[in-house]
């Protein structure tokens, strides 16, 4: 346990210390049932955010349950510490969710970070759970060409090392950038991703978490229409 309040320069050091206890490969024996998307929006110039988590029967898609959090956000936006911005609510709703999944989804980086320990690293050490980061854009490194096919995959690599891989989970659109977190291989994480595939941009543990999030800020009254 840590606050999540601190300095800066702290909060790196802390990063770079936790970092050593990642385990970065899945359970012996790992069965994913349950995959889980965890979102969170913050208003922009506003310091009050909404965290939602949103777990999903691996086959079938459907929603199996779900929770969320809002309050104050104890931590500025800075790149590359999202996680002491972020995980606090997120750790409010994992608290609240009453069936636990297998593997958690983060909407952001895992190891494809400067120190390699990114949002889905810090979560799930945290929550004590097989974890994914799945990002919208990249934090560290680059890949070469990516056929336009769904499930097209290139190595996202960074200071010589292989840190991610760019998916296309639908025919043309953007790539995802999916690492590893926390007792996660990158093979097995970009599976899990592709599993949860349903011809978007993104997993739809993603998008079923984002709708949560919205949902709660528009009955917060802080955003308007869909």
């Amino acid at each position: 346990m840590h606050r999540w309040d601190l300095p800066v320069a702290e909060a790196v050091a802390l990063q770079r210390r936790l970092r050593d206890r990642l385990v970065l490969e899945p359970p012996a024996g790992l069965r994913v049932r349950r995959v889980a998307g965890a979102d969170i929006a913050i208003a922009r110039g506003e310091d009050r955010g909404y965290a939602g988590i949103v777990v999903l029967d691996a086959e079938s898609r459907a929603t199996v349950a779900e929770a969320s959090a809002a309050g104050a956000v104890p931590f500025p936006y800075v790149p590359g510490l999202l996680s002491f911005r972020e995980l606090p609510l997120l750790e409010l709703a994992w608290a609240r969710l009453a069936e636990k999944p297998d593997v958690l989804i983060f909407d952001g980086v895992g190891y494809a970070h400067p120190r390699r320990f990114g949002l889905a690293c810090h979560g799930g050490l945290r929550f004590g759970v097989p974890s994914i980061g799945c990002a919208k854009s990249i934090l560290v490194g680059t890949h070469g060409p990516l056929a336009d096919q769904a499930g097209a995959t290139a190595e996202l690599v960074h200071r010589g090392e292989v840190v991610g891989m760019a998916l296309r989970l639908r025919a043309g659109a953007r790539p995802v950038y999916v690492s590893a977190g926390h007792l996660m291989d990158l093979p097995t994480a970009v599976a899990v991703v592709r599993q949860m595939g349903a011809g978007y941009r993104e997993p739809e543990t993603t998008r079923r978490a984002h709708r949560l999030v919205n949902a709660l800020r528009r009955a917060d009254g802080t955003v308007s229409g869909g």
